[in-house]
């Protein structure tokens, strides 16, 4: 796989090492078997994978590049590069403006932006209509579009489907900008329509029964469906695509339904069968966390833009058995007593009192979505070990670990 030139303040010595070994040890990637790491009064576990993934160590690389390659230039971002505001913030201090915010909120009016100025697509992709808009003002975007292949691979199976007359159900958050996208490049080839889970697939399987009237649908998935979109004839065939960010099982068991419901009605040849479109750093991660389940912990730390919907995958998966902190960095940590922790169902962030065990041996789990850098993973890691007294050597210990 190719290897992406990322600044220097991203990378970390001691996570790139660990990193690094367990590569060594497992290089077709079998083994999802997590690290424990013994520190004596503290035991930290890690998944096997964890951290940037292939699109977001490429945006990185290209977003620098258009730095570093113009100059005196104004530089624009459609909107945040990836969801971690470290990534985000150290760009703007380089001189990149962003367009709009992630819900798509006008930062810059289209009408202010010329053909001098350089415009990068950020991993998550931009719909048609920005692309076309951009083309219009005679700005060129295939030099800075750092678009995930991932999320083009999402594009490229939603038109296949869609020219063969299927309808798109995307799962995804409708306000996502990867979701937006691949909204609007489905939309291009046939009917779309998106829900954001089980709960909101088994609404819409009332329309595809024929339940439910045309005025209550229009109104129920309003801002969720493509123009023209008529339920009593667009729900007949079927497939299933979803952002690549979501969680596998529940993309699958939303793909497993509508396959069953649909044919039920309409025949075998109802349904087209996608397969999962996540990408592979989303699988990889989720089935690393998942294998973390078997292992007993105390709680777990995930680490990561509080608008990541990958990392906030990781915590829900972790959630199922044990108390989970979603941070962005360790500054977070205030104290062995308090640490600030953000809840994304509730979009709010929260002060949890006495969230380390007292006990003679705490083991915790220490996680990471794909856009957050290895450095800020090494701070969190530093900063629990220092909470506890006596705690082993951080680089020795990891020496001894990877030296196996």
């Amino acid at each position: 796989m190719k290897k992406f030139e990322i600044p220097e303040q991203y990378k970390s010595t001691i996570i790139g090492s660990l990193k690094a070994w367990r590569k060594s040890k497992d290089p077709r990637k079998q083994d999802f078997e997590p690290t424990t790491i013994d520190f004596g009064p503290v035991s930290l576990i890690l998944p096997r994978h964890f951290g940037f993934c292939y699109g977001v160590e490429n945006a990185i690389e290209i977003s620098y590049k258009a730095i570093s390659e113009n100059p005196g230039k104004r530089i624009l971002l459609l909107s945040q590069m990836i969801h971690n505001p470290a990534v985000n913030e150290d760009l703007e201090r380089r001189g990149i403006q962003f367009i709009m915010d992630t819900e798509g909120h006008q930062f810059i009016p289209w009408d202010a932006i010329t053909s001098d100025d350089i415009v990068v697509i950020p991993a998550f992709g931009t719909t048609v209509e920005i692309e076309q808009l951009l083309a219009s003002k005679g700005i060129e975007t295939k030099k800075y579009n750092t678009t995930c292949p991932f999320v083009e691979k999402v594009w490229k199976r939603s038109a296949e489907i869609g020219v063969k007359g299927f309808t798109n159900i995307i799962h995804g958050k409708h306000k996502h900008e990867e979701t937006r996208a691949t909204f609007s490049h489905s939309a291009q080839n046939s009917p779309s329509i998106i829900v954001r889970d089980m709960k909101e697939a088994e609404q819409l399987a009332k329309y595809l029964r024929g339940e439910g009237n045309a005025s209550d649908f229009y109104q129920e998935f309003k801002g969720k469906y493509s123009e023209g979109f008529d339920p009593t004839s667009d729900l007949k065939h079927v497939g299933v695509v979803n952002q690549t960010t979501m969680l596998a099982t529940e993309t699958q068991e939303i793909a497993d339904f509508f396959k069953q419901e649909v044919q039920k009605l309409h025949g075998e040849n109802s349904f087209a069968d996608t397969r999962d479109t996540l990408c592979y750093a989303t699988n990889d991660n989720q089935d690393s966390t998942l294998a973390v389940l078997d292992k007993e912990a105390d709680l777990a730390l995930v680490i990561g833009g509080y608008n990541s919907s990958n990392t906030s995958q990781l915590a829900t998966i972790l959630s199922q058995k044990m108390p989970v902190y979603f941070i962005k960095d360790a500054s977070e940590i205030l104290s062995e007593k308090h640490i600030n922790h953000f809840v994304y169902a509730d979009q709010k962030l929260y002060t949890q009192e006495n969230w380390l065990p007292s006990k003679e041996k705490v083991s915790i789990v220490v996680t990471s979505g794909a856009s957050c850098p290895d450095t800020i993973v090494e701070e969190v890691l530093r900063t629990v070990l220092n909470l506890f007294p006596g705690v082993q050597n951080i680089e020795n210990v990891l020496q001894e670990v990877t030296s196996k």
